[in-house]
């Protein structure tokens, strides 16, 4: 079984060893993965046996573990991790089993060689199938994604030519289970398949079109999902198990792109990638 050894301690977190455990007993911190909320990669005791987890403490406000943990209750397949333990207290956190796999971005590396498009039609449908289930679950959070830009950011990028393109905002939209964080990061792959999907925590229903949207952008440092290529193959996949709205999915595409943009003004490498997309993608849509 492959498995990531995260990173040691890069800030001050919540110490683990305080948390009031029910089923779980932490032994050792292996590692302290990047993420929003304090994650830390542990071993423990359940059950009488030494076990290999994740726990995640609330961080922020809006961690919504408690939203996570009501979902993997439902949630039964083998590519999802099992919850240990959780509480809902001054310290919300759950803990999860640990899953096989290594993300993406660690098998492909550089992928000098397109590697990558060996894996977009399983990544594609993998997303469908979140889709198609129907546990009972709230609406997904708000988030500022999914809202149009204001002018004044589209201005200060020299992203004015998208005033017009964001003005006619799809008219039939598709209500789905929606994973929320369908991105590499949230996903491992062993033997080349995918072994895991992980953090529900944003999961709910809402856009079909906007959730594939945010699978397919290329982030800050992604070197894969670049090309037209890549993302056709995505969508092949996806359409194996379902339909979708391409013309959609670009809009929303945009939408997340100028954010992440903006939050990336140093990254010129990127930014220079982000302006490429939308000049090729929505300048010819705005002018019609």
């Amino acid at each position: 079984m492959q498995t990531f050894r995260h990173p040691e301690k890069w800030r001050e977190t919540i110490d683990p060893f305080a948390l009031h455990f029910h089923t779980f007993s932490l032994t050792e911190v292996l590692g302290y993965p990047h993420a929003g909320n304090d994650v830390f990669q542990v071993k423990g005791v359940l059950g009488g046996a030494e076990t290999a987890a994740y726990i995640k403490v609330a961080r922020r406000k809006d961690a919504a573990i408690e939203n996570e943990v009501a979902l993997l209750r439902q949630l039964k397949s083998p590519v999802i991790p099992r919850l240990l333990d959780c509480d809902f207290g001054k310290h919300p956190y759950s803990v999860t089993s640990e899953m096989p796999g290594m993300r993406l971005s660690h098998i492909l590396g550089g992928n000098e060689n397109m590697d990558s498009l060996s894996y977009m039609e399983e990544y594609g449908a993998a997303l469908a199938k979140i889709h198609a289930i129907k546990p009972d679950a709230q609406p997904v959070m708000d988030r500022k994604f999914f809202h149009v830009p204001s002018d004044e950011v589209l201005d200060r990028l020299n992203l004015g030519f998208l005033k017009k393109y964001f003005a006619n905002s799809p008219t039939e939209t598709f209500t789905v289970f929606c994973h929320g964080d369908f991105h590499y990061a949230n996903l491992l792959w062993e033997n080349h398949h995918i072994s895991a999907i992980l953090d529900f925590e944003l999961a709910g229903y809402g856009n079909r079109d906007y959730d594939i949207a945010w699978a397919i952008i290329r982030r800050p440092g992604q070197r894969f999902m670049k090309t037209k290529e890549e993302h056709d193959l995505f969508l092949k996949g996806y359409a194996s198990q379902g339909p979708f709205n391409e013309a959609n999915i670009r809009y929303y595409m945009a939408q997340i792109y100028v954010y992440f943009m903006d939050a990336n003004e140093e990254d010129t490498e990127y930014c220079e990638f982000v302006c490429s997309w939308l000049t090729e993608n929505c300048r010819h849509a705005a002018r019609d």
